[in-house]
């Protein structure tokens, strides 16, 4: 009976447990309660992803309500996929969050974190798992409305700026999505996702149908923080607390990129939006932009959490260069760096909280001799760097290799070259951290940083790990991700 209702618990455990933490007075226990519940949530995740696997998709009808009159719950091979990620993320960063949060959040505001941390959760979850079009928007809000929350918990005053900045421009996305699912409910009187894909094709020469597919776009790419729709972006993951950086780079933007998928290709379908839409060419020169601006603008930068944001972008623009090309191996790449790139931005989001942790933040200058006192931070930081810049044996070079045999596939020749420009790039500014590391000595007079405390190196290197293991052992990822790609490209035809 429980493991009938897992679709349902995924989402009803972290959304009941957030508000329950605000009866917790002690931060201790609110931490142990927040990590049973994401441990618990990872634990549903995995099970779901192999009853996908050797059973198909999962329907559930809440209430016993038949889609498309009742509110569907679908997990197939993609959503099964990034639940995982999700809620993988989700108990890694809670486990490191402890020791974070109380250095950079006051005590009496530990509470409120962990209760908007499970509602984001619980929102991110549900886009993921959702069969019904307007509950996309209702666990977006879910999940925007908790975000807003944590960025603005962060100590730095200008963490307020950034979390209204968030704020205006998250609120803008969502209006247009609004707009886009309320077109479609107007021509089809339906919003079950799967209704959706099977009305749409009758009304597709409308142009109501052609205007909702571009707010639809314009919307999901301010919430995925597509250049030059990324503005909220570098401040919000810069002056949030460590752990809030870390959570929102590895799931935001990438739940935000299923949902594009979700529309695009299961209910408007391939041949709409890439022939008669010019989606594929529009996304494309949206996204060489935002890998070769955003890896340049890393480079100037001195706060490095701020580096990693813009290196955010500029690997949200290979998952959406993947994309653009609407090939099963375009699309093998889009979903493999969306997998690879949360574990290995998220493991170096979380070293960076290490070395703020005693720091007070992580600037360039904080930098001056940690290879000798903080080891193991400082490789985390080595190899994560390596994955982004798309090192042989690191996941960067498995989906970016993708990327270029997808290119190759239809004659794109200068894209294998923006991919290689990228990584160059990339060699740069990782470069700037391993020099200050590594061959500036710290000063006499400097107070000699400690090594991070172990709750925190721990859920660093799981990460990390994670990231060499999957850039060795690829048949996992690739297999997922390639049948994802199959699904989503037979669905849209």
């Amino acid at each position: 009976m429980i493991s009938h209702n897992l679709p349902a618990l995924q989402i009803v455990l972290p959304l009941i447990s957030a508000p329950l933490c605000l009866l917790l007075l002690r931060p201790k226990l609110v931490w142990i309660f927040t990590l049973v519940v994401c441990l618990a949530t990872l634990g549903i995740s995995v099970e779901l992803l192999s009853l996908v696997i050797n059973t198909g998709a999962i329907s559930y009808e809440m209430g016993n309500w038949a889609p498309p009159w009742g509110i569907e719950l679908r997990v197939d091979e993609i959503s099964s996929f990034v639940l995982l990620i999700v809620s993988l993320i989700g108990a890694v960063v809670i486990l490191y969050a402890r020791k974070s949060v109380e250095r950079e959040i006051p005590p009496h505001k530990h509470t409120l974190f962990y209760s908007a941390y499970l509602l984001c959760l619980a929102g991110l979850l549900g886009i993921v798992i959702t069969g019904d079009a307007f509950n996309v928007f209702v666990f977006l809000e879910i999940s925007s409305l908790s975000t807003y929350t944590l960025v603005a918990l962060g100590n730095d005053r200008r963490a307020l700026t950034a979390a209204f900045q968030y704020l205006i421009m998250g609120t803008l996305g969502a209006t247009f999505i609004l707009i886009g699912i309320g077109l479609m409910y107007m021509m089809t009187g339906t919003l079950n996702i799967q209704d959706l894909a099977g009305r749409i094709p009758e009304v597709l020469d409308t142009r109501t149908i052609r205007a909702s597919f571009a707010f639809l776009t314009v919307g999901i790419c301010l919430k995925l923080a597509l250049f030059p729709l990324h503005l909220w972006l570098p401040n919000s993951y810069a002056y949030a607390p460590s752990a809030v950086s870390a959570f929102l780079s590895a799931t935001a933007t990438k739940v935000a990129i299923y949902v594009l998928l979700r529309f695009v290709f299961i209910i408007f379908g391939v041949t709409f939006a890439f022939e008669v839409m010019p989606m594929g060419t529009v996304l494309m020169l949206m996204s060489i932009p935002a890998i070769l601006i955003g890896s340049t603008v890393a480079i100037f930068q001195q706060n490095i959490k701020r580096m990693l944001a813009y290196s955010s972008v500029a690997q949200i623009g290979y998952m959406i260069l993947g994309i653009s090309l609407a090939s099963v191996t375009g699309l093998t790449s889009g979903i493999l760096h969306l997998f690879n790139h949360a574990l290995m931005k998220g493991g170096l989001f979380l070293a960076l909280g290490g070395i703020a942790y005693h720091t007070g933040a992580a600037r360039i200058e904080h930098f001056k001799g940690l290879g000798q006192t903080m080891p193991w931070t400082m490789a985390a930081i080595v190899v994560g760097g390596l994955s982004l810049i798309g090192v042989p044996l690191t996941v960067g070079f498995v989906s970016k290799w993708y990327l270029v045999l997808a290119a190759l596939e239809q004659g794109y020749w200068p894209i294998a070259v923006v991919v290689l420009v990228g990584s160059l790039l990339a060699v740069i500014y990782m470069w700037k951290l391993v020099e200050a590391a590594y061959f500036n000595k710290v000063d006499k007079n400097e107070v000699v940083v400690r090594e991070a405390p172990l709750q925190m190196l721990i859920p660093t290197w799981l990460l990390i790990a994670a990231s060499l293991y999957f850039g060795i052992h690829t048949e996992l990822t690739i297999d997922a991700a390639q049948k994802a790609a199959e699904l989503l490209m037979e669905a849209g035809r």
